[in-house]
């Protein structure tokens, strides 16, 4: 899993989650996965990406986020 200290935005290819601003929200983080799967044409996936997300704390549920979303996003602290 990858989270990283803020630091100043530079050239970014992919798109940060501030976790301790209102994004690090675990619904705000599911609806992410909701969305982006169903833009893709895999709304199933994403249903069972989020009840994986669901079935720990916390702590998984960024696990989660980051092993599926990880490409596209960066979560920091």
């Amino acid at each position: 899993m990858t989270i990283r200290k803020k630091r100043k935005p530079h050239r970014r290819e992919k798109t940060v989650i501030d976790l301790s601003g209102p994004e690090g929200n675990a619904f705000y983080l599911m609806a992410i996965v909701e969305s982006t799967y169903r833009r893709s044409g895999a709304a199933e996936l994403g249903q069972k990406i989020i009840e994986e997300m669901k079935s720990s704390d916390y702590e998984h549920l960024l696990k989660t986020f980051d092993l599926y979303l990880g490409d596209h996003f960066i979560l920091e602290r």
